[in-house]
């Protein structure tokens, strides 16, 4: 009876914890295309937006969602949040969507996204963004542990290119142009205040560009390239690195020829240095988006009709649900070591 016992708790264990670590499509405000970014601080408190200008949150871990603005004109493309009040929102800019009509570049709110101002900035004139990253670098403040916050952001898709950097929580922003370097800039993983790696293209011209990755030793004062792909048609689109050596990169291909299947990502095994590229899955049809790892070997691709898994590094892959688009994956440790996740796209889900 003991071991009767025993084997039923163990198999209701193993079932729980095998529902647990799956994707779950959660209940949100219908919208057409893709949406593109979620930001969480902890497992229950987070926001999405999307290119309606639309920005919603959550409370309870995305079961309800309550929209904090709908600012019509505005296509809001990234989302970054330093705590539960301060915030950051990011337009794509004008004269690339239809219906856009909003330059302010840079949103921010200090009451957890109940309202929203412009952030004003000291360089050339940044006419859109598509993501932020930030970092916070520990240091002693007056005999205890302190963080200073520092907060970059890259754009746009169809170009121009340019960087907006913060090394004070947001407080003041200056910017930065990086066409000599790239033509487009789509994401940027910062390891510190420092070192870190965009993803970018070659040209405004989709027929001509190719991928291209960027590394940066300097705070992005300067960027060199560190992969290249040798076909048209392409670019990045995201970044994951799940350890400071270990990062992957999803490729995107917009060839029209449709004998051209295979999709690609890229990977790198010394911090962004070297990259090699991954077969992904031969079907044209699956325009690559978000990517996110959990560790160096388990991670997942969002691409235009599925979701894809991969548990040995991006060797092997098995189509999962992630919904259509899915263009941002966050994955998140909490004090305790419990993985968590939130994706984005045409649908939200939650892992």
């Amino acid at each position: 009876m003991k071991n009767l016992f025993f084997l039923t708790a163990l198999f209701l264990f193993t079932l729980a914890n095998a529902q647990e670590n799956t994707w779950k499509k959660l209940e949100t405000e219908a919208y057409p295309g893709k949406q593109d970014d979620i930001a969480f601080v902890d497992e229950n408190t987070g926001w999405y937006v999307n290119g309606y200008g639309k920005i919603f949150n959550t409370t309870d871990g995305g079961q309800t969602w309550n929209k904090q603005l709908e600012q019509k004109g505005s296509f809001f493309r990234t989302i970054a949040f330093v705590d539960k009040n301060i915030g950051f929102a990011g337009t794509v800019g004008t004269d690339y969507f239809p219906n856009v009509t909003d330059t302010i570049p840079l949103y921010q709110t200090k009451d957890a996204g109940k309202t929203w101002s412009s952030v004003s900035y000291k360089g050339p004139y940044v006419k859109g963004l598509c993501a932020i990253d930030i970092v916070k670098e520990q240091y002693i403040n007056h005999g205890k542990i302190d963080y200073k916050t520092h907060l970059f952001a890259v754009g746009r898709v169809g170009s121009p290119a340019n960087l907006m950097v913060s090394h004070d929580g947001g407080q003041t922003w200056t910017s930065q142009s990086m066409n000599e370097e790239a033509k487009m800039l789509f994401d940027i993983k910062m390891f510190d205040k420092n070192n870190g790696i965009a993803c970018a293209a070659t040209s405004e011209d989709i027929t001509k560009s190719n991928a291209l990755l960027l590394k940066t030793t300097d705070g992005g004062k300067s960027w060199k390239k560190v992969y290249q792909s040798n076909r048209p048609f392409e670019t990045t689109w995201k970044v994951s690195f799940p350890s400071e050596q270990v990062g992957y990169v999803t490729i995107q291909s917009y060839n029209p020829d449709p004998t051209v299947q295979q999709q690609r990502i890229a990977k790198t095994t010394d911090g962004g240095l070297t990259w090699t590229e991954l077969n992904l899955v031969e079907d044209a049809s699956a325009r690559e988006f978000g990517i996110g790892f959990i560790d160096e070997n388990h991670g997942f691709v969002g691409t235009m009709n599925s979701g894809f898994e991969t548990k040995d590094g991006g060797q092997t892959w098995t189509k999962i649900d992630l919904g259509r688009a899915c263009n941002k994956i966050r994955i998140y440790k909490n004090a305790e070591g419990k993985t968590y996740g939130y994706a984005i796209g045409v649908s939200v889900f939650k892992y």
